[in-house]
């Protein structure tokens, strides 16, 4: 699938270039209230104690911050973090090497946790509890169990997908965050504070502008921001100003709500194929020609949350306000055997 500007997964070569705008203090992250005033208090009790923090959970959807916060605990607890994923770990001496090489209270942080090997699973469970890990050396009879202590660290897992998470390893976590899409105000917030770490002036017009078209998601509202840059300097005089920032998502195929060109031809293709629905995903993906897994994926989630689609039993439908905004009439045929 190519990289969409408004996709909320992170680009291949973004991790590097987000890092100068992700804030380093509680203080300074916006959005996510609730678990950031818990983690505050989670953090400063730990801190108090001498005590590694207990074992921290977030889920919820891509590029709302949730490696950012990671960052930010461990800067908060003045210790070391290890950055990993799940599909990176692929056997269970791979975890044994990350865990033993950790410090006392260190963060080891794991993204995508959802993904971990099984058996990778089960050797972080005892490493959780008990820190200690239980390795077996050599085959057949021969074989024995050693058991290795493990400096005393705090587990922070990160997952899109809670559901896909088993039960014993969710409940091995002492503290579970949900994270939440992000307000316009919080997204215009975020877009002021990268705009100014970049050295761009912009104005409350422009703010409001690209925070409605960000989709809920700090990643695509500063890449929104990066490319709105762009422009300014090459069309402009530097300065973000609403003229320029229309004229660029314009440009860029982004409408109000932030949808492109494929979120519009899916509305587009049910409503003028298929009088609205319902209608099954396969057909859809057949009608404009795209894969079934990217629609559902990449594009079906954020017209359902903008209540521009819905699903029912019988398959997907526009909604009325997915007609206004595609402009279209909204027409409910009457079932006449009613």
């Amino acid at each position: 699938m190519d990289e969409r500007i408004t996709q909320s997964g992170a680009f291949s070569n973004e991790e590097k270039q987000e890092i100068t705008l992700r804030p380093q203090h509680l203080e300074d992250f916006i959005g996510q209230k609730n678990a950031k005033e818990n983690l505050k208090i989670f953090i400063e009790a730990a801190k108090l104690r001498g005590d590694q923090l207990d074992h921290v959970l977030f889920y919820g959807p891509p590029g709302l911050g949730k490696t950012t916060l990671a960052g930010i605990i461990a800067n908060e607890l003045g210790v070391d973090i290890k950055i990993t994923s799940g599909p990176a770990i692929e056997r269970a001496g791979d975890l044994a090497a990350i865990l033993t090489n950790l410090g006392e209270n260190d963060v080891l942080f794991i993204d995508e946790i959802h993904r971990l090997n099984r058996s990778v699973e089960e050797v972080l469970y005892s490493a959780m509890e008990d820190y200690a890990l239980d390795i077996i050396i050599g085959k057949g009879p021969s074989a024995r169990s050693i058991r290795l202590d493990l400096s005393r660290f705090t587990l922070i897992g990160a997952t899109t997908r809670a559901g896909s998470l088993s039960a014993p390893l969710r409940d091995r976590f002492g503290v579970i965050s949900k994270f939440e899409m992000y307000t316009n105000d919080e997204l215009a917030e975020i877009i002021s504070r990268s705009a100014e770490l970049l050295g761009v002036e912009t104005d409350e017009e422009s703010l409001t502008e690209m925070a409605r078209c960000s989709r809920g998601t700090p990643r695509v509202a500063n890449r929104l921001l990066k490319r709105v840059r762009d422009f300014s300097q090459v069309r402009g005089d530097g300065r973000i100003t609403r003229d320029i920032t229309v004229k660029a998502l314009k440009a860029l195929g982004i409408d109000a709500l932030g949808l492109e060109r494929l979120d519009r031809e899916i509305l587009n293709a049910i409503i003028d194929r298929f009088n609205g629905g319902p209608v099954g995903i396969d057909t859809i993906a057949a009608s404009i020609g795209e894969e079934r897994v990217t629609i559902e994926d990449a594009y079906e989630p954020y017209l359902i949350q903008t209540g521009l689609l819905y699903r029912t039993q019988k398959g997907r439908m526009v909604s009325e306000l997915g007609y206004k905004h595609m402009g279209k009439e909204y027409q409910i045929e009457i079932d006449e055997t009613r």
